[in-house]
């Protein structure tokens, strides 16, 4: 029995040490509902979140003065076209009130080709989200609940983090 319990305890150990190690990652124990998240397109149509329930959704928050934002983009696009994540949707929301032209051109400079540009519909909505600073990157589950939270900047491309966000895909 005692070799058991301490096996048990390895392997849990060692499923907690992969998460830890996953840069700037914040798990939550209780998921975050929100009411009414709305962004805009580059038309600037409305779009909810509430309509990609059953997707696993990545917001991207990011300006184009941020060079942390600079520096992550390029594999943020890449993971959009990660064939093992074939559920997943990636809105990059630019929250730095620049214009359309301004960040067409910063997409165009990155050669970000997967991703879409959106914006934010109300100033509030960084303040709803508990945004502490940029880039800040919420995932939400297939229910359309907060699970974690990336706080700064980080590899999309690791494959540590693709292995354990596949788990939520």
């Amino acid at each position: 029995m005692r070799f058991l319990i301490i096996f048990i305890f390895l392997i849990s150990n060692s499923v907690a040490d992969e998460t830890i190690e996953i840069k700037n990652l914040v798990i939550y124990d209780k998921l975050k509902k929100y009411d009414a998240i709305t962004f805009l397109n580059t038309k600037n149509d409305e779009l909810n979140l509430d309509d990609y329930k059953g997707n696993l959704v990545l917001l991207n928050f990011w300006a184009t003065w941020c060079a942390p934002c600079k520096e992550e983009m390029p594999s943020l696009d890449q993971l959009q076209s990660n064939e093992k994540l074939n559920n997943l949707k990636i809105f990059p929301i630019n929250i730095g009130q620049e214009n359309l032209k301004k960040t067409q051109n910063f997409f165009e400079d990155l050669s970000i080709k997967n991703l879409e540009i959106y914006f934010i519909s109300s100033i509030n909505l960084p303040k709803e989200l508990q945004l502490r600073g940029i880039p800040t990157t919420i995932l939400i589950n297939k229910d359309g609940l907060e699970f974690a939270r990336i706080i700064g900047s980080v590899d999309f491309k690791d494959e540590k983090f693709i292995k354990w966000l596949n788990k939520y895909n």
